[in-house]
């Protein structure tokens, strides 16, 4: 009866739904046997289209100069985003449809939208150089995000292969935030601010196809028990970041950017003193 039950599954899997929009059919890996499965898994997918307005947001809030809402809107894409790529390995409901989805939603949100955010802030002001950060930038996400899923199956999920691209958004949308508080914007904003943003904008994207490699805290399981001593922490955490949220978020991304260099740094110093 079982059996007759998956079979009728199957069965509804495979009918048409006779709507004017190509049907997706994926191969996936069942038993070590290659089958073809129609639809996308519903529950993972409906997050990045929350990261993806969350972007266009951002974009269109920047374009009306309201530059702490398009940096927040773009921390909202990063919640979004984390959370979609956690439920699909909680619930193993991965797929190379997901992948992909979940890839173009973040060239939106983390690579278009930052770059537009930053100069609409302060890059615009610096003529050409503006404009050739911003381009770097959003290049560099670009070739991030593809580097990145052309390596997923074989890479070490320990660790990532250069600055993710929702890390780089978030140092350009602390940065816009902290400035943007401190009232660095429009007519008030100083050329050196405005060459700092031009800087940070094309570091971040050249650190984007770098091979700095970066914790990527993938390995974190939330699933399991700990002490009680660590939900406290969190709690403190949580509590450390409300006190300044722009400054403290803008900490957290500089020394996260810094890390990847920081470490290969370390690990030449170590190798020269063993040498001598």
């Amino acid at each position: 009866m079982d059996q007759d039950a998956d079979k009728s599954g199957e069965d509804t899997q495979d009918i048409e739904l006779g709507l004017p929009v190509d049907e997706h059919i994926e191969e996936v890996s069942v038993g070590g046997l290659r089958e073809r499965r129609r639809g996308v898994y519903l529950l993972p997918n409906l997050l990045p289209p929350g990261a993806l307005f969350a972007g266009l947001f951002a974009i269109v809030a920047s374009m009306n100069a309201q530059f702490e809402a398009a940096s927040l809107a773009i921390f909202v894409a990063m919640f979004f985003d984390g959370l979609d790529g956690r439920v699909a390995r909680l619930t193993n409901t991965q797929s190379a449809f997901g992948v992909q989805y979940d890839s173009l939603s973040d060239m939106v949100s983390f690579g278009v939208a930052p770059a537009l955010v930053a100069f609409s802030w302060a890059l615009s002001s610096m003529g050409k150089l503006g404009w050739a950060a911003a381009f770097v930038y959003v290049a560099g996400a670009a070739l991030r995000l593809a580097r990145f899923n052309t390596q997923a199956a074989t890479s070490d999920n320990s660790f990532f292969r250069g600055l993710a691209s929702p890390a780089a958004a978030a140092l350009l949308a602390s940065l816009v935030w902290s400035a943007t508080d401190l009232g660095f914007q429009g007519e008030e904003l100083p050329g050196a601010i405005a060459a700092l943003a031009t800087f940070v904008t094309a570091g971040a994207g050249l650190l984007m196809v770098s091979n700095f490699r970066y914790q990527s805290f993938k390995k974190f399981d939330l699933r399991r028990r700990v002490p009680f001593v660590i939900m406290l922490l969190m709690v403190l955490v949580v509590g450390v970041v409300t006190v300044d949220p722009p400054r403290i978020l803008l900490l957290v991304a500089v020394v996260y950017a810094l890390s990847g260099p920081g470490q290969l740094a370390v690990q030449r110093l170590r190798t020269r003193r063993k040498a001598h």
